[in-house]
């Protein structure tokens, strides 16, 4: 099993006070053919004199951030991953950690599974010191995307990612992250999303997330619903897959321009 490799890529910005505890959570881990790549996104904290204090850890310094956080993710693990070699590939935004058995768990997916092309594990939602264990949730409404779990939670074979990446980066849609983006490739495109039924991933959650800001059924949430609906749209139509809107799509666009 340690002949494939993984290659760890973390995204950061000002995150210096959770640096030590994300990479700890990597090293940790069972599974021991790892790299870690380490991108920071021209932080303005302490960020790069933490992450200096590690060897054996490629470090990529960014000079230069966007206007917008999701094409600055996006940007960033495009970055790390043109410097990996491994056969796997992990993401981990820099204030989320993995279970010491995480990696071990996914490659073993992999291994005993050769059709998958990614793997999305579970979150524990950690907010201060709660802890909220995630399930798979069902859609009471159908919409043209499952349940999809945050970036941290996303593992997939290398060659399958660079297969995506130019038709997943467009600019457009800014409320719309990178988890979504591979989501609906690897649901419509590659018709290989699959969903692994085991927390193994810390999500960490706070106030001054910009997940925050999209707090359920609040206008915030409704307009980046709605863009998603324009994503969906917009990739469908670009990917030539036929386009339907649904009840969501107008149950959404309803409440966007209701709520404004």
């Amino acid at each position: 099993m340690t002949k494939l490799k993984v290659s760890v890529l973390i995204a950061n910005y000002n995150n210096q006070r959770y640096i030590k505890e994300c990479i700890a959570s990597i090293t940790r881990q069972t599974y021991k053919n790892i790299e870690i790549i380490f991108h920071d996104d021209f932080s303005t904290d302490n960020s790069i004199k933490k992450i200096n204090q590690y060897s054996n850890i490629k470090i990529i310094k960014n000079k230069k951030r966007g206007k917008y956080g999701s094409f600055n993710q996006i940007n960033a693990y495009i970055r790390a991953f043109r410097k990996s070699s491994g056969d796997i590939i992990f993401f981990l935004d820099s204030d989320d950690l993995y279970k010491k058995d995480k990696i071990k768990t996914v490659v073993n997916e992999f291994l005993n599974n050769k059709k998958i092309s990614s793997v999305f594990d579970l979150p524990i939602h950690m907010n201060g010191n709660k802890k909220k264990i995630t399930k798979n949730r069902n859609k009471i409404i159908s919409s043209f995307w499952p349940y999809i779990p945050p970036q941290s939670c996303i593992a997939i074979k290398k060659n399958d990612f660079k297969k995506m990446i130019n038709k997943i980066k467009f600019k457009f849609f800014p409320d719309i992250w990178m988890d979504f983006r591979m989501a609906i490739y690897l649901k419509y495109i590659k018709k290989n999303f699959f969903i692994l039924e085991k927390n193994l991933t810390i999500y960490r959650q706070s106030p001054k997330m910009i997940s925050s800001n999209f707090v359920f059924l609040s206008f915030n949430w409704w307009k980046r619903r709605a863009q998603a609906h324009a994503y969906v749209k917009y990739f469908f139509l670009k990917n030539k897959i036929e386009y339907k809107r649904n009840l969501d799509y107008f149950l959404s666009t309803f409440m966007n321009f209701f709520i404004r």
